[in-house]
């Protein structure tokens, strides 16, 4: 490795080459392989708060599992803050933080013997330990339960103290998956700010969601997987902007009619104009949304179609899922 590969290198925390994982299934005596990340290329910059986001069964947990050593890589690399994920591992656990989306605190337990339980476990001494806690139970505003028994925890007091499990030992990096899923709209937003406040200390943030608003708010950075594939990567004013300015979006009394729109707009449109469907909608990306609708309301009626609505719209991180998987991710939330 040269110096000038060498100085980029120091600018990712985390970067991946065609990392990949296979599960063996086995059933009525059947061997099945099943392939659920298919060559994941990643590259996350220090300090960024980086978002892997796509639907449920995409991939991201296991990627994510295998970036924190819980799972070992069927093939591929990976270096995470300069180790080799396959050779340096108890180096890689010790400068990372990883919150699953189950938590990883002990129920039967009070929230502080968590936190000072898991301070020693990355070898801090007792005193430390306490130090430490004492921090994140002020900073996450926990005092008012943190001596109560975990199971009688909200599920946001119950996040604020996964994050706090994660960030104990003062790690460089912080491993989120699904961080608010299943929150209530005020306990999402508290842990929204906790986050980027996080980043302001310097703490790089890989979080996997499957939530579109959370992945524009919050991330710098983002990579759409679908299947275990990365199908796109940027930033969000990026990806949004790769489909056009607008988009119109229409809608009618059945799928056979917005099929029948489809054709229509396809034939009549210049070839750069992008038309999908999605059930009884239609998608329309064009340049200039407010010049294009009069037209395309000008041509339904000479073909006696009939729009039930006709919405224009700035693009959203739904619109690019939409445009690279050929599906909604609010669907496939639904």
């Amino acid at each position: 490795m040269n110096a000038k590969t060498g100085a980029a290198e120091e600018n990712f925390i985390i970067i991946t080459n065609g990392l990949r994982k296979v599960f063996i299934s086995k059933t009525k005596g059947a061997r099945k392989e099943i392939e659920a990340v298919k060559g994941v290329d990643l590259a996350v910059k220090r300090g960024e708060i980086f978002g892997f986001l796509g639907p449920n069964g995409a991939g991201k947990s296991t990627t994510q599992r295998m970036l924190a050593t819980l799972l070992c890589p069927t093939s591929g690399t990976a270096k995470i803050m300069g180790y080799d994920l396959q050779e340096q591992q108890e180096e890689i656990r010790k400068n990372i933080g990883y919150v699953s989306q189950a938590g990883g605190s002990d129920t039967y337990a009070s929230g502080l013997e968590n936190l000072i339980l898991q301070a020693q476990l990355y070898g801090l001494n007792i005193e430390t330990a306490k130090k430490y806690t004492n921090e994140f139970v002020d900073r996450f505003q926990m005092s008012s339960f943190i001596e109560r028994q975990v199971s009688t925890y909200s599920g946001g007091q119950k996040r604020r103290l996964d994050v706090a499990i994660g960030m104990v030992h003062h790690p460089q990096l912080l491993l989120l998956d699904e961080p608010t899923s299943g929150l209530d709209p005020q306990s999402r937003a508290y842990l929204w700010e906790e986050i980027r406040r996080l980043k302001t200390d310097g703490i790089t943030m890989f979080l996997t969601t499957q939530y579109m608003d959370e992945a524009d708010k919050l991330c710098d950075s983002i990579s759409i997987i679908d299947n275990g594939t990365i199908m796109v990567k940027g930033t969000p004013a990026e990806l949004k902007s790769s489909i056009g300015e607008d988009m119109i979006v229409f809608g009618f009394s059945s799928d056979e009619i917005a099929l029948k729109t489809e054709a229509l707009l396809k034939e009549k449109l210049e070839s750069e104009k992008k038309v999908l469907v999605d059930k009884n909608f239609v998608h329309l990306y064009t340049i200039n949304g407010e010049q294009t609708l009069p037209e395309i309301l000008r041509l339904f009626d000479a073909n006696n179609l009939n729009a039930q609505s006709a919405t224009l719209t700035k693009p959203s991180l739904d619109d690019v899922f939409l445009k690279y998987t050929g599906r909604s991710l609010r669907e496939d939330r639904a």
